[in-house]
């Protein structure tokens, strides 16, 4: 089994409502990724729905809609699930209506905690029952020594998400997870979490889309598409963001995707999976495999084809402990790590 799925029509058609990321998949901060816009339309017209998943917190629904019709993709801020919105709900499972939580964040956390019937409140004197953390710019020691006397004095603890990065354009910047390291240290309690890639946050943007059939669309293996394989759904990844066609062959068994493109052009085409013939992958004109530990490709390196049965020949050969080196793995995609 090499988890690529055999797909005889284009996911625009064969699915309903596509959970889709949004840097690196729509955007590049105030860019649009390659193909983004047209690919996105296109679908749309064939009949895809979309709800875009972010697990920045930071981020308002508003701006992340604002953001996407800047780069020429329109959305509104119903169209857009923030981590901020899936930890206060997950919050509101466990308390009832009017429960005080201090915030641990942004504005947009607070707004979000307010959102589903909570009160936010800002120093661990109002005797809150919980605590939310998420990413903040702004972010104090003062609000993560609230947080800590709280949870100290008995308030239970939870988390938008635990990244330890946050890509930026200028490299990977320390993500919210880094940040609730600190209050887990000062602690010793560890947080109850959302985000990607627990399953909730799938699951909970699904049931807002009304899907029956969703896809789950993104370019990071150890959030998207993890999170896509805890959630139960079919994940796509595009080669648009963090993850390589390196990181994606190497990728092990609980982060591969069901689906595999350069980009989201791939919306509009099937996604036939690779067969075994003596030991050769095929996809298409595309062949791969792996001798003496090194991945060997024939048809065009750029051509999503390749690109799968290349993943399908790493995969197999890793699965009976045989991993292929990084290296021949980069030679084959022209150098990419």
């Amino acid at each position: 089994m090499t988890g690529l799925m055999d797909l005889t029509q284009a996911p625009a058609v064969a699915f309903d409502v596509a959970i889709t990321d949004l840097d690196g998949v729509c955007f590049r901060d105030t860019e649009p990724v390659e193909y983004a816009t047209e690919s996105i339309a296109a679908a749309r017209a064939a009949g895809l729905r979309f709800l875009f998943l972010t697990n920045n917190a930071m981020r308002l629904p508003q701006a992340a809609a604002q953001r996407l019709q800047g780069v020429g993709i329109p959305a509104a801020a119903a169209d857009v699930l923030t981590a901020a919105q899936t930890g206060a709900a997950l919050v509101a499972q466990d308390f009832p209506p009017g429960t005080k939580v201090l915030v641990v964040g942004s504005a947009g956390l607070a707004q979000a905690v307010q959102e589903v019937g909570l009160t936010p409140v800002a120093s661990a004197d109002d005797a809150p029952a919980a605590v939310l953390q998420g990413l903040s710019a702004e972010l104090t020691w003062r609000q993560l020594a609230e947080g800590a006397y709280a949870i100290g004095h008995g308030a239970a603890f939870y988390a938008t998400n635990l990244d330890l990065t946050l890509p930026q354009p200028r490299g990977f910047a320390p993500g919210n997870g880094s940040m609730v390291a600190a209050t887990v240290t000062a602690t010793g309690v560890t947080p109850k979490a959302s985000g990607k890639p627990r399953p909730g946050m799938f699951h909970l943007a699904a049931q807002r889309a009304g899907a029956a059939n969703p896809l789950v669309i993104g370019d990071r293996l150890d959030t998207d598409l993890e999170g896509a394989n805890n959630a139960g759904y079919p994940g796509l990844m595009v080669l648009t963001g963090v993850n390589t066609a390196v990181d994606a062959c190497l990728a092990p068994p609980a982060q591969r995707p069901q689906l595999l493109a350069w980009d989201l052009r791939a919306l509009g085409r099937p996604h036939p999976a690779p067969i075994l013939e003596a030991a050769t992958w095929w996809c298409g004109p595309a062949r791969a495999w792996v001798e003496a530990g090194r991945l060997h490709l024939e048809g065009d390196p750029h051509s999503d084809e390749a690109l799968r049965a290349a993943a399908a020949a790493c995969w197999s050969v890793a699965d009976a402990g045989q991993a292929p080196s990084r290296d021949s793995i980069a030679e084959v995609f022209g150098g990419q790590t």
